[in-house]
């Protein structure tokens, strides 16, 4: 897009400048305008796209300064290998471990120590040394300096047993790995001779500041720390002092420990060989006084030297690098988080003491859950004997319902009786003797009513046998036959389907149907317009079950089924409220089903339906 850009502006110089008066010359300049323009195009176009590599920096003092620093050294870099541009990534040795492992950065400035933690396990290679701008520019210039305040009584090694110390971290070379290492020569046990060692990590400004604010004993600070804090006016020399200080010839910082090689710069596998030869002839060619040797504070950068010592230490300290135990990272992580921990003990504190109110209240709901539950258990017990008195009294009611019925036949037949008799016509002898037979099958028949009754007081089960309907409802019919003649009612029976016998109460049955004939007769006689009233009884014989239905043609339900079937629950003037809930107690006895309905619109009247099992039949009623 830029070449075509180019072209196009050259095009319109073309365009736009001074025509020649010779055709000749105009077309030769044209040409030469052309030429320069598609040569213009052809360099932009083929010049190489600019490769971005980053590079990782122990951040040793935080990361704007370690930017501050070594950035002039990356434009060094960009400037000395064309097409490249680098840019600096600073990080804690835990930061750089795992930027180089995910493969974000392709370089890394670090410490020999962590050199070798990472060439032991990713594919490093060691381009060059740096040689400190102090120290005539040494490459020896990693070192530990203990410092402790000037007016403290320590003034060796042995004096710090079980006080608290600081240290940046415990894999850092300069500074608590070598500090360890000349504690392990002079006989002493590290891991047990302080009482506490807090690692701060980066930057190492808070190591001096701890010492001389009294919160620590002593600090374990890299070589030079001092002296660059008091050249940068953040504390003052008189107000510290080095234990086992040493200052080898041509050194300009004092130091505690021995020294070691200085920081390397290394390359990962994903680079290039030519690349980073490039990049290792350009670092061996920086001047001391190119702004970026001054900038990053050394002196140059030389050919890789032996890391021995640091070997050696390594091995004497039996150091293996293996990644610290997650303990370690978390009691790290909350000594950085302070705040944060108290957050979370306040945090666990609240849980706990809400878990222990709830529990005690879930305890206090328990007891009075138990007392609520023995004073309900009190209370059914004392329902129950009023539940047994109200069901005597009903059972008392309905005797008296039950018993009304075959006493009002017996009075009945009694008179018809009589009066054939005072006729004094032997030709009525016959009828006098069927009358006295059927006053005598009513009297039988209250009798088993009381019967049943008393037994149902006792709580005896009814007697089960097997029942022929159709006897049955021809009874039935025959105990209503004067109450039918009387009310100008007609009873119409329909079978469907094979009959069969069903298993029931033979007493307890007959009273349902005696009961429903007699509601649908009571219905009919409430009719305000005069009609010949009919009762259809239908009989539905099944596979499995028989349905019995008594249809009239009265006014219908003028309430719901279920409050007719109600105890205690009548329309009439002078009901009890007890045949519905008889018999539908009875059917349920049967296993069976009652309903009430309406007649489909437009007739009147009610529908009343039984559904009992076949006899010998294990399904359900449906």
């Amino acid at each position: 897009m830029t070449a075509l850009i180019s072209l196009l502006i050259s095009i319109s110089a073309v365009a736009a400048a001074p025509v020649p008066h010779n055709d000749s010359e105009s077309n030769s300049h044209s040409k030469a305008l052309l030429t320069k323009a598609s040569a213009t195009s052809d360099e932009k176009e083929a010049q190489p796209p600019v490769k971005q590599f980053t590079v990782g920096v122990l951040a040793n003092w935080g990361q704007q300064r370690a930017i501050e620093r070594w950035q002039p050294m990356m434009d060094y870099l960009a400037d000395k290998v064309p097409g490249t541009r680098f840019t600096v990534r600073p990080g804690t040795f835990e930061q750089l471990n795992q930027a180089l492992l995910r493969g974000e950065i392709q370089f890394i400035i670090t410490n020999p120590g962590q050199y070798l933690y990472l060439a032991n396990r990713y594919p490093l290679s060691w381009l060059a040394t740096m040689r400190s701008r102090r120290h005539q520019g040494a490459t020896q210039a990693i070192g530990s300096a203990i410092l402790v305040r000037a007016g403290s009584p320590y003034r060796t090694l042995y004096d710090l047993k079980n006080k608290v110390v600081a240290a940046s971290g415990p894999h850092a070379l300069g500074g608590y790995q070598a500090t360890v290492g000349l504690m392990h020569k002079l006989g002493m046990e590290p891991d047990s001779w302080f009482a506490k060692v807090k690692f701060l990590g980066f930057p190492l400004d808070p190591l001096v500041y701890q010492v001389r604010d009294g919160n620590v004993d002593a600090a374990i600070t890299p070589l030079c720390t001092l002296e660059d804090m008091v050249k940068r006016g953040q504390v003052n020399r008189q107000d510290f002092r080095i234990l086992n200080p040493s200052r080898p010839p041509g050194y300009d910082c004092q130091c505690s420990t021995n020294l070691y090689p200085n920081w390397s710069f290394a390359a990962s596998e994903s680079v290039s060989v030519n690349l980073t030869k490039a990049i290792t002839q350009a670092l061996l060619a920086l001047k001391p006084n190119n702004p970026a040797a001054i900038k990053a504070d050394l002196m140059g950068w030389t050919s890789p030297i032996s890391q021995l010592t640091v070997i050696q230490l390594f091995s004497d300290l039996n150091v293996d690098h293996t990644p610290p135990p997650r303990w370690d990272a978390v009691k790290k992580w909350l000594e950085e988080n302070r705040h944060w921990g108290i957050l979370a003990v306040l945090i666990l504190l609240v849980a706990t003491l809400y878990h222990l109110w709830i529990e005690y209240k879930f305890r206090q709901k328990s007891e009075t859950l138990i007392e609520t539950e023995r004073q309900l258990k009190q209370k059914a017990i004392a329902l129950e004997r009023l539940q047994s008195a109200a069901i005597i009294g009903e059972i008392g009611a309905g005797l008296a319902h039950e018993l009304n019925q075959p006493i009002a036949a017996i009075t009945s037949y009694s008179e018809g009786g009589l009066m054939r008799l005072q006729a004094a016509s032997a030709d009525n002898s016959p009828d006098c003797a069927a009358l006295l037979e059927k006053i005598h099958r009513q009297s039988v028949r209250a009798g088993e009513v009381v019967h049943r009754i008393r037994g149902l007081l006792k709580r005896r089960e009814a007697v089960m046998q097997d029942v022929n309907l159709l006897t049955l409802v021809e009874e039935s019919i025959a105990l209503l036959k004067l109450e039918c003649e009387r009310r100008a009612v007609r009873i119409t029976t329909q079978v469907k389907g094979e009959p069969f016998f069903v298993t029931a109460d033979r007493v307890g049955l007959q009273q349902v149907l005696v009961n429903l004939i007699k509601n649908s007769l009571d219905a009919i006689g409430e009719l305000t317009q005069p009609r010949l009233g009919t009762i259809e009884i239908e009989f539905d014989f099944n596979a499995t079950q028989v349905n019995l239905r008594v249809i009239d043609n009265g006014p219908g339900l003028t309430h719901p089924a279920d409050e007719l079937m109600a105890t205690f629950y009548t329309t009439k003037a002078d009901g009890l409220g007890l045949g519905l809930a008889i018999c539908s107690d009875v059917i349920k006895e049967h296993q069976g089903r009652f309903s009430l309905c309406n007649r489909p619109a437009p007739q009147q009247g009610c529908i009343a339906t039984i559904s009992l099992k076949r006899r010998g039949s294990s399904a359900a009623v449906v």
